[in-house]
Parts: C-alpha cells; sequence; structure tokens
C-alpha cells in the first residue's frame, strides 16, 4: 500500500514493475492513491488492518523508530547480505554513510533507503556551494497574458500583486481573456501548506518562508545556530493579518484548504487560474503555460518594517531515508519481498522507475553509453505532452537510491531538471539572504525521540489550524494571540520541542 502521484497511471500494468515482478519470481498486489494517503495509513495502523509492506509513504524517523519499536515494522538488517540483496550491499559497501543515514539509533533498520542526490553541482556549481533542487520547493508563477491585456507589469510587491489579483477578479480576466463562463476567474488558488502547491512562498515579503519540512514544520535554524518557531514571531502574525484582507476580497481561491492537487491542476488547465504555485509551469498550466511566466519573491507591504524583505528560507536536500519501503509483520515471505526490491538498487533500473521505461523518456545512448532524455520537442511530438507529464505518467514512488554518480555514469539528467536547477541557481537563490538550514540527519536521543513523539503532531495540527482559521476569519487580536502562544506553549510542547531541536543541532554541529 503507498502513494503515486496524482498524474500516475497507476501500478497495475506498468511496464517496468511488470518486469521486474517477473524478474523475482513474485506478484505484487498494488494499493495505491494520490489523495489521503496519510489519513488511510494511520486508519489503517490503528486498526491492525495494514499489508505487507508499505511503499511511497515518506513515513519519519520518528515513525519508523515507533512502529519499530512495537513490532509494526521488521528490522531488514538480518536480510541486508549479498545472498538476498546484492545491489543494495554493494552500495552500502561503497557508501558506508548511506547505512548511518538508515541506521536508527537502537542499531537497527526499518526500511530502505532512497533519496535523489540532484544538485546545482550538476549545472557547473562548486559542490561546497551547491544547493539541492528541493531548496525552494514552490515556484509562484503568474498569468503574465492577462497583466498584458490590464497594461500591468509583472508585481514585484505584495501590494501590487494584491493590485493585479483585484484586476483579475474586477475583469473576469477567465472569461474575458479565454472565453469561459462567466465568474469563472480565480485570481489566485494553491494548497495550503502543501509541498509544492501551497501558499507559503507569498510569505517570503514578511521575511519567512515556513515550508512543510522534513524536520518539522515552522522549525527555523537561525545563521547564529539557535532555533526558533516562525509561527509565534511579530512577523506570522502580521502576514496572516495582511492575507487574510486577500481573502476575504475574494483573491485568494476559498477551496485552498480543502482541494488535492489534482483538483488544483484542474482549475489551472482549463484557464481559471491568474496566480498559483508549483514545480513546473507546463505541468500545473498546460495549454495555457505560454502565458505565464515565474512571479519572483515579492517584497513587503509598504509602511512596514517588512518594507524590500525577500526573506525566502531554504530548504534541505533530499535526505537519504528509510520511510519509502517499510516491510510489516504480516508479511509471510520477506525475503521474496526484498529480492525484488534489490532489483530497484540498480542506475537503469532506478532511472526507469523514476522517468519512465527505455524507449520512452530516455530513448537513446550516446557514444559513452550515457541515456539521453527526451527533450520537450519530442515528448509534445510523439505524446501531445511535456516531458514532465511524460514522467509523471510513469514514475513509481519508493525506495528510489538515484546516486550523484549515476549523473555521469548511467543517464544525463533531464533537460527540465537542468532547467530547474539553473533557475534555483540563477532565478531563485538570489533572494535568498541566508542560507542556513536545520539538518534532516540530525540523530536523536530515545527520550527526544519521545518528546517529539508526544507533542509534535499536536504542535503542528495546533498551528496549521489556527493559521488556516486565522486567514480565513481573521485575527488575531492582542488576546487570541496570546491565548495561542500560551496553547502552544503549555498544551503542545513547544517549549520542549524547541529544546529537543536545540540540543539535537548543538551536538550535530558539535560533532562536524
Amino acid at each position: 500500500m503507498g502513494g503515486m502521484s496524482a498524474l500516475s497511471r497507476g501500478y497495475d500494468g506498468h511496464e517496468v514493475l511488470d518486469a521486474l515482478q517477473a524478474s523475482a519470481g513474485v506478484k505484487i498486489n498494488w494499493e495505491t492513491m494520490s489523495d489521503s494517503l496519510a489519513e488511510q495509513v494511520n486508519i489503517r495502523i490503528t486498526g491492525g488492518q495494514y499489508p505487507d509492506a508499505f511503499m511511497g509513504v515518506g513515513f519519519s524517523n520518528y515513525d519508523l523508530a515507533r512502529y519499530g519499536d512495537d513490532g509494526t515494522f521488521l528490522d531488514v538488517t538480518p536480510y541486508l547480505t549479498p545472498d538476498i540483496m546484492p545491489n543494495l550491499c554493494a552500495i552500502l559497501e561503497e557508501h558506508p554513510e548511506i547505512r548511518a543515514a538508515i541506521t536508527q539509533e537502537d542499531g537497527k533498520i526499518y526500511g530502505l533507503p532512497a533519496g535523489e542526490q540532484m544538485t546545482t553541482a550538476g549545472i557547473g556549481a562548486p559542490m561546497e556551494e551547491a544547493f539541492s533542487i528541493f531548496s525552494v520547493p514552490q515556484y509562484s508563477m503568474i498569468n503574465k497574458a492577462w497583466l498584458d491585456d490590464l497594461g500591468l507589469a509583472v508585481p514585484t510587491s505584495l501590494d501590487e500583486l494584491h493590485d493585479a489579483l483585484k484586476a483579475f477578479k474586477d475583469n473576469d480576466m477567465s472569461a474575458k481573456y479565454y472565453g469561459n463562463a462567466a465568474g469563472t476567474t480565480l485570481p489566485m488558488t494553491t494548497g495550503f501548506d502543501e509541498w509544492c502547491w501551497g501558499q507559503n512562498i507569498f510569505y517570503s515579503g514578511f521575511g519567512f518562508t515556513n515550508w512543510p519540512n522534513d524536520v518539522i514544520n515552522d522549525l527555523h535554524l537561525k545563521s547564529d545556530g539557535t532555533v526558533e518557531f516562525v509561527c509565534v514571531s511579530d512577523a506570522y502574525r502580521d502576514c496572516l493579518t495582511y492575507f487574510h484582507d486577500w481573502y476575504a476580497e475574494g483573491l485568494m481561491d476559498v477551496e485552498m484548504f480543502s482541494q488535492s492537487d489534482s483538483q488544483l491542476i484542474a482549475k489551472c488547465q482549463q484557464g481559471y487560474v491568474g496566480v498559483s504555485a508549483w514545480w513546473y509551469i507546463e505541468e500545473l498550466m498546460g495549454e495555457y503555460a505560454k502565458d505565464y511566466v515565474f512571479l519572483p519573491p515579492l517584497t513587503g507591504p509598504k509602511g512596514t518594517q517588512y518594507e524590500n524583505t525577500r526573506g525566502v528560507t531554504i530548504r534541505p536536500g533530499s535526505p537519504i531515508t528509510s520511510g519509502q519501503l517499510n516491510i510489516t509483520n504480516k508479511c509471510k515471505s520477506p525475503i521474496n519481498l526484498l529480492r525484488f526490491y534489490d532489483l530497484w538498487y540498480n542506475g537503469e533500473t532506478v532511472m526507469q522507475l523514476q522517468y519512465g521505461p527505455i524507449g520512452v523518456f530516455f530513448t537513446n545512448q550516446d557514444d559513452k553509453g550515457m541515456w539521453m532524455a527526451i527533450t520537450e520537442a519530442e515528448a509534445q511530438a510523439k505524446y501531445g505532452k511535456s516531458a514532465g507529464e511524460v514522467r509523471n505518467a510513469y514514475e513509481t514512488m519508493g525506495p528510489k537510491l538515484i546516486l550523484a554518480e549515476y549523473y555521469s555514469k548511467v543517464f544525463y539528467m533531464e533537460d527540465r531538471a537542468i532547467e530547474r536547477l539553473t533557475d534555483l541557481d540563477q532565478f531563485w537563490m538570489p533572494y535568498v539572504e541566508d542560507t542556513t538550514f536545520y539538518p534532516v540527519d540530525c540523530v536523536f536521543t530515545g527520550m527526544e525521540m519521545e518528546t517529539i513523539d508526544w507533542h509534535k503532531a499536536d504542535f503542528e495540527a495546533a498551528v496549521k489550524e489556527q493559521e488556516g482559521l486565522w486567514l480565513r476569519d481573521g485575527g488575531p487580536t492582542d488576546e487570541e494571540w496570546q491565548a495561542y502562544k500560551d496553547r502552544l506553549s503549555k498544551k503542545c510542547g513547544m517549549d520542549d520541542l524547541l529544546q529537543v531541536y536545540q540540543d539535537a543541532y548543538d551536538r550535530y554541529f558539535a560533532a562536524e
């Protein structure tokens, strides 16, 4: 059971997965979903009705320790032998840091390694100055054709964006420009605190971006080595007050708090949307993509201390994790299942699991034997889709370990990855004033894990719930703000969490 992309064709009849099953002599029954995955996984585990294995769920280290301790997840170390998993064992022998990254404090391993080592070093940046492709997860974009039609420039401040959104709404640009039904214009639509399609990039004018995080949401490591939660800062309070006015004016989609990524894509690809966020314009906007341009991080509202602030907080790179394939105590044949997954730890195989079978996305090899990705023009001519859409149709979630050396020995980065890294390096990173981020591979003690396990979910849920309420309904008053901070501190363990993350980082820094 596990996750898949909203654009996926599904895993039944998937050419690469079928071939791997045949090679391993197994048949796997897939239960996959793109929506409500975390909720369904929790229901299954709580009710004891879970499958032989979870794939592509993305369990955190906290989840792994908890489900490993209670016996739900199996320790796979007894199976990490050259006889059962020769491919993975060879990688772990050559990369001991990968084994270290997936080994829990108790010395056990509850899942197979996954990670993608794709950075700006791949486009020529010095290794010591390279940034992960995930550093800025949300690329905001705006319909420039609508701006041009209205005689407006691409906004450089939040106030200018507000005026542009109001003009989109007042002129019903979806109907006026594309001929859609009257009243279909959505000036701005995103998800709410979602990975690459949330609203968080627009908070940068207030000095921060509280990305959905690999560690804990709203945690920020300052350049002086101290940690803080931005969700109790005055800047955060001002930010929510400011954007509530946008919501009240009908400039932000009322469905932003509940819609799925597939619903967002459907709205964008019908020409309804003025501003949104995603990794790629083409994937989100479809045939309307030519009318959109990236909307850079914007300066703060005029007349406040946030004037000229573009506070883009960067995220860490893709960590080596072990939460993408986890075998449960329901599995009667872990050896056979692991032999199937060992086939994934091969350069050409993981290439196909990430991009699609040979002949679809990677079609030719050069004289060095390197596989070359399909170009945008070739993808449009052959499939009538962008290269990214072709990839997403075949992409498989799970324990994919894409090592940096694959990009020099097995296959070239796709053109779109090079484009994205180039955009990151040349367009987005110049807006980043502080490149400090909390390291995702900090090691926590057993007591610290208990503190995190006890408080993390309640803390994050309380913050997200209140953020959504204040954006939608307005606030906070002084009394509400103080009550909110008191609740986080006294009932949600904020102070204890902050101490745990500070202590873990201090140990990490001292060991460097």
